[in-house]
């Protein structure tokens, strides 16, 4: 018994060092493999908003802020509906939260690519004919002073908020998934004294649930989060991969996945270095978020009574 204890725990052992190698190794290539990029721009790679090929002259910006923004928009339109949906199948009846939460589970199984497609052949059409229009010219919000400077009047149905949008549909089983299941595993006792004590239910979502299942409510945040920063091709389809600025939500431009999709074939050179420097960007951008997840977590424990 002794021998085979010994056994599993070094076989775990090697498994989580092996996992830890890789990630070291993604760090070590990306880095070596971007050399070329740092040396001939140094730091202001990082807020140059150039992208000439021609001249060989990058910078990352345009590509650094397209990805905070789609992941924004994505996250600030799935997460109140996760939420909500996870909430609501929880309180079902058997067969039917059964069959709404396989449903619901189905969409995660969808390839980015068929995403991708749907966006651009059904999603853009109805955001340049519908949906645009009406925030625009029939809501007016477009001649609201802040709010119209951050939509934008031109639009053609691509651009960071179709993106975002469609982003925020990818996510959501994700984040629905793991709150459904957080949800359902917080003790009914716990529930049933909050509405004893006269609670609503909004109340006992947000000062009970949601309080004792915290870790894993913001573990599936997280995990919905690394997959919109790395998205690739359904972004690719319906952002309108302009290497610019963005000045509105309605406006083309880019992510770094999407850049590197779209150039890495091929690029040579200064340029494929360039490429390699954007990767290991978005690759310290995911984990830095990841630790300081981890970070909140830990240093916030003691206030909702975890032990540490």
């Amino acid at each position: 018994m002794f021998a085979t204890d010994n056994i599993f725990k070094t076989i775990c052992l090697i498994c989580a060092g092996l996992v830890g190698l890789l990630m070291i190794g993604f760090f070590v290539q990306l880095a070596l493999s971007s050399v070329g990029a740092w040396k001939e721009f140094g730091l202001s790679f990082l807020w140059s908003s150039e992208w000439d090929p021609v001249d060989e002259k990058f910078g990352a910006l345009p590509s650094i802020i397209g990805t905070l923004l789609t992941t924004f928009i994505a996250l600030v339109i799935a997460l109140p509906l996760s939420f909500v949906s996870a909430f609501y199948l929880v309180d079902l009846p058997g067969a039917i939260g059964k069959i709404l939460s396989q449903a619901l589970d189905l969409l995660a199984t969808i390839p980015s690519i068929i995403y991708g497609m749907w966006g651009l052949f059904i999603l853009a059409p109805v955001m340049q004919t519908h949906v645009q229009p009406f925030m625009v010219d029939t809501l007016r919000l477009g001649k609201v002073p802040i709010v119209g400077r951050f939509l934008g009047e031109d639009y053609n149905g691509f651009g960071f908020f179709t993106a975002g949008l469609i982003l925020a549909l990818m996510i959501l089983p994700y984040i629905c998934a793991i709150m459904r299941d957080i949800f359902a595993m917080t003790p009914p006792m716990l529930r049933e004294s909050a509405y004893g004590v006269g609670c609503t239910k909004w109340e006992t979502a947000k000062d009970i649930v949601v309080r004792y299942g915290i870790r894993g409510l913001l573990g599936g945040v997280f995990i919905g989060l690394g997959r919109a920063l790395g998205e690739t091709m359904a972004v690719l389809f319906v952002i309108g991969n302009m290497t610019q600025m963005p000045s509105a939500l309605f406006d083309s431009g880019t992510t770094i996945a999407a850049t590197l999709a779209n150039n890495f074939p091929e690029a040579a050179g200064i340029q494929q270095s360039v490429l390699f420097a954007l990767g290991l960007i978005l690759l310290i951008m995911s984990f830095g978020i990841q630790v300081f997840a981890q970070w909140y977590l830990n240093s916030t424990s003691a206030k909702r009574g975890e032990e540490r």
